[in-house]
Formats: structure tokens, C-alpha cells, sequence
């Protein structure tokens, strides 16, 4: 083992809009059995010395009653044995990917059967035995700096917290949704006894500084992304898109990836190789650049490399072999891995400047508020005020607060702005959008008592932070 580098922190975030109840094919349910089956068990399997975060929205999903029996039939039916019909079926060059597929989906039906059904025990299973740090975010992935008032921020956030302290217990950091950062956000997380985030400030400074944390308001330590590391996986030309590697777009007629992204038969031995490969180039890149950062700063620095858990996987086929490689190999180099807490004791943060900013397009607000979503974004904030406003007159019926309050946090949720600017899911998001406000009004206007629930979205909610000064 070399002489030690610096360290590097790996977050993984974990996200899904609420889609459990709304819908399956082509958009809805099928998204979360995906990335359960093809991401989170796999990728909970080899995880260690590493950060994950679990957004609220997504466990309040995996904790739904019978959501468990429902999702191992549509793995079994629409999965498995579409995959074993397609190896029974598929020339000799194609039946070697099928096959594979096939025992994709019967290792994850067979952890769920050890699991009981219940996948938060995974992320359990990972945190007490493999130092993995959990992080909460806010109740359903909102982009604080677009809510119209404290209030609702700190609404998102104090859910968010009360169904993580309640499934994983407390935690000292916190995933801004998109990184999405504005000053004043801190005494909002410092209240709550946190003491670190992430943020993307690659837009406004030297890639070096990256390696750094920064001294941000309220006490708080920021964490900035080391984009010349993400990037080697997240760029369009990133290591995804190796023609080695399955073509996720493309399908059998039983719905099974088949083909490599250079359009032969899909090998899963060739496209393991490549994940080693990519891998030790991972590894090698890293410690090259920490080795700069030392060279030059006269100490130790950390590289933040955070992406969406998702990706792993679930776009990435091979994405799960890949991290488990990388795992494996940067030791080798002197790079030491440390969860976020870890990096916040080890790493001295530093004076300098901290810049609106997101990891989104354009690195600000634009796919959430430009003008081909400001109709979902501004509804939003207005129905936030509709609701502090009804909520302050004391005059709703029974569970018409709790439910109103519920609809908001679901509409509030930074996935369908995104999906919609991005036209992946059709009129799903829009359609979802305006289902949730319609409800949020109906909820503020019955003059009848009102079902506090919607579906299993935010269990743990107190409408406390609407009534603070």
C-alpha cells in the first residue's frame, strides 16, 4: 500500500418521487421496483466507508403496506420470467446476456424474501456493519430555495428529519435536494443540530478549491462536489457510455436488455472487464489529483464524489461492479475512504466565498423555474401561502390540515419540474402537479373531517413548523 494521499468521500443519493399508488406502465410503480431490484439491494450489498443518503420520500415508499408483495410480483412476472423466456428463446449470441438478466432479478427477489420484504433494513444492514453513514434530506426532495416562506422550509426539513431519526436515527449532515444552496439556509439546518451539506460550486471556482470543505453560516461546514471526479462518470462521454456496456434504451419484445451501447450482443464478461478497467482508471485519477492538492497545499485533501445512487445500476447495468472495484482499489493508491462525518473531523474547513449554486443544469435554478415550468413552480409557492394563510385562521376541519399540508409537500417536489422541462414522462408530471393541488384545495375547503393521509407520504408529519413565529 502507498503512502497516503489525501481521502475520499463517496456519497451516494438516494431518490424517488413519490410514484407508489400513481400509476405503473410506463410511468409510476415500475420506477421504484426497477431501482430496488437493479440499485439498492445490489449496490447495499458491497457498499462500505462511504456516505448514502435516503431521501424521506423514497422510505416512506419502501415502508407502504403491501408494497412489498406487489413489487415482488411485478419482479417475478414482468422481470424474471420475461428474462427467462427471452434466454429460452434468443439466438446463442444473445442468450448469455438474457441468462444474466434472468439471475439479476433472482438474486433480488431472494434478498427481499431474506429481507422479509422490508428494503430499509438494507440501508440498517449497511450503516451498523459496514460504516456507511445514512443522511436525511428534506420530506419529498423539494428545492428550498424556491419555497415562498421559512415556514414551508422548514416544514420540508422537519419532516425530513422525523422520518429519519424514526427509521435510522439521528444524524449530524443533511442532502440539500439538487444541491440546490442559497445563503440563509443554514441557521434553518443549524437549528435542527446539524453541522454539514453538500454543495456544487464548480461555477465559481478553481477545480482545486474543491478539495477543501468551506466554513458556511450558522456554523455550519459545506462540502463542496469535486466535479473533475464526477464527471468522469456523470459527463455524457463519462464511463457509462462505454460501448461495452448494455444499452439501457434498447429492449427484447419481452422488455429485456439484450444489446450493448455499440450495438452487438451484450457480454456481461467483457463488460465486467471493463468495469474493472474504468475502475482502476477511477482510482488513478483520484489519487493524481489529491497528490496535486498536496503537493500544493502542503496537506491532506478530500475529494467529495457524489452521484445519484440511481445510476448504479439502473442506467448503468454495470455500475454496481464498478463501485465495488473502486472500493477495492483506492486503498491501493493511499486513498483514505471516509463517510461525510469522518471528513468533517479530519479535514480543517476554509474561509472562502460560498455561491448560489445547484448541480443541475447550468449549475443554477433553471430546471425548475424557467419558463417551460413556472406554472408548476409558482403554483406551488402560492398554494404554500394558501395553506399558512388557512392553516393561521384556525378554521379547518378535523385532518384538513394534516392532509393539506401532506398534498403540499408531494406538489412541492422538485421531480416533476424536472421531468416535465425534460419531457421524459409524458403529461405524468403535469398530471400529477395538478392532482396534488386540486386535493390540497379540497382538503383546505370540506367542511367535513378530512382523511389525514395520502397514501404513505410523510408519516411522521407535525404541522408545528407552519406555526412558528
Amino acid at each position: 500500500m502507498r503512502e497516503e494521499v489525501g481521502d475520499l468521500a463517496i456519497v451516494l443519493h438516494s431518490h424517488m418521487p413519490y410514484v407508489e399508488g400513481f400509476g405503473t406502465y410506463p410511468f409510476g410503480e415500475e420506477w421504484l421496483f426497477d431501482a430496488v431490484a437493479r440499485c439498492y439491494l445490489p449496490v447495499l450489498d458491497r457498499v462500505r466507508d462511504l456516505t448514502v443518503t435516503v431521501t424521506p420520500v423514497l422510505a416512506d415508499q419502501l415502508e407502504a403496506s403491501a408494497v412489498a408483495e406487489r413489487m415482488k410480483r411485478f419482479l417475478r412476472r414482468y422481470r424474471l420470467e420475461a428474462a427467462e423466456r427471452d434466454a429460452a428463446q434468443s439466438s446463442p449470441e444473445l442468450r448469455l446476456a438474457a441468462e444474466g438478466e434472468a439471475e439479476r432479478y433472482r438474486r433480488a427477489l431472494a434478498r427481499l424474501e431474506e429481507f422479509e420484504g422490508d428494503v430499509l433494513a438494507a440501508f440498517r444492514l449497511a450503516a451498523a456493519q459496514r460504516n456507511v453513514a445514512l443522511l436525511p434530506s428534506c420530506a419529498t426532495h423539494a428545492i428550498l430555495p424556491l419555497l415562498s416562506t421559512t415556514a414551508g422550509r422548514r416544514l420540508q426539513i422537519d419532516a425530513g428529519l422525523r422520518s429519519h431519526r424514526r427509521r435510522f436515527g439521528p444524524a449530524d449532515g443533511f442532502w440539500l435536494p439538487e444541491c440546490a444552496y442559497r445563503r440563509g439556509i443554514e441557521p434553518l439546518l443549524a437549528e435542527r443540530g446539524l453541522r454539514y451539506f453538500c454543495t456544487d460550486q464548480s461555477a465559481h471556482e478553481r477545480p482545486s478549491d474543491a478539495l477543501a470543505p468551506v466554513r458556511a453560516g450558522a456554523g455550519l461546514v459545506a462540502f463542496t462536489l469535486d466535479w473533475e471526479a464526477v464527471e468522469l462518470v456523470w459527463a455524457a462521454g463519462g464511463y457509462p457510455s462505454d460501448p461495452a456496456y448494455a444499452e439501457f434504451h434498447r429492449l427484447s419484445m419481452e422488455g429485456t436488455r439484450l444489446w450493448a451501447i455499440g450495438g452487438d450482443p451484450y457480454d456481461p464478461a467483457a463488460a465486467h472487464a471493463r468495469a474493472e478497467r474504468h475502475a482502476e482508471a477511477f482510482a488513478d485519477a483520484v489519487a493524481e489529483r489529491l497528490a496535486a492538492f498536496r503537493e500544493h497545499r502542503d496537506h491532506p485533501g478530500l475529494v467529495t464524489f457524489a452521484i445519484d445512487t440511481e445510476l448504479l445500476g439502473h442506467w448503468w447495468a454495470e455500475g454496481p461492479d464498478w463501485l465495488e472495484a473502486v472500493l477495492r482499489l483506492v486503498p491501493e493508491r493511499g486513498i483514505r475512504l471516509v463517510t461525510l462525518s469522518q471528513a468533517l473531523e479530519r479535514h480543517q474547513a476554509e474561509e472562502r466565498p460560498l455561491w448560489a449554486s445547484t448541480w443541475g443544469e447550468g449549475k443554477d435554478l433553471r430546471t425548475w423555474d424557467s419558463p417551460e415550468v413556472a406554472d408548476l413552480t409558482w403554483a406551488a409557492r402560492r398554494l404554500e401561502l394558501r395553506l399558512l394563510r388557512a392553516v393561521g385562521a384556525n378554521g379547518l376541519a378535523p385532518g384538513a390540515g394534516e392532509r393539506a399540508a401532506r398534498e403540499l409537500l408531494a406538489l412541492q417536489a422538485s421531480d416533476w419540474a424536472f421531468l416535465d422541462r425534460r419531457k421524459h414522462a409524458g403529461d405524468y408530471p403535469y398530471q400529477r402537479s395538478t392532482a396534488h393541488a386540486r386535493a390540497l384545495l379540497e382538503a383546505i375547503h370540506s367542511r367535513q373531517p378530512t382523511d389525514p393521509r395520502m397514501r404513505n407520504l410523510a408519516p411522521d408529519l407535525s404541522l408545528v413548523p407552519l406555526l412558528e413565529p
